[in-house]
C-alpha cells in the first residue's frame, strides 16, 4: 500500500496575553461540526473565550484586565 507524504506541520504560537497564532491556510472545525477555511498566512485562534466571532480572535481580549501573573 503506498503512502501519503507528510503534510508540512502547521505552526501554532500561543501568545502570553492574547491568542494562538496558527500558520494558515487552515480548517477549523467546531463542535458542533461547522468547518471554517481560514486562508489567511496566519489566523488567529481566540483562548479567552470573549470574542463575537469565537472561534475567531476579535481582540476582545484587550479589553478585559486579566489577573496578573507573580
Amino acid at each position: 500500500m503506498p503512502t501519503e507524504p507528510h503534510p508540512e506541520p502547521r505552526r501554532v504560537r500561543l501568545t502570553a496575553e492574547g491568542p494562538a497564532l496558527i500558520d494558515g491556510p487552515v480548517d477549523l472545525v467546531t463542535d458542533d461540526g461547522t468547518v471554517l477555511h481560514c486562508d489567511r498566512f496566519t489566523v488567529a485562534l481566540c483562548l479567552c473565550r470573549r470574542s463575537k466571532i469565537y472561534p475567531l480572535c476579535d481582540t476582545s481580549h484587550r479589553r478585559a484586565a486579566r489577573p496578573r501573573r507573580q
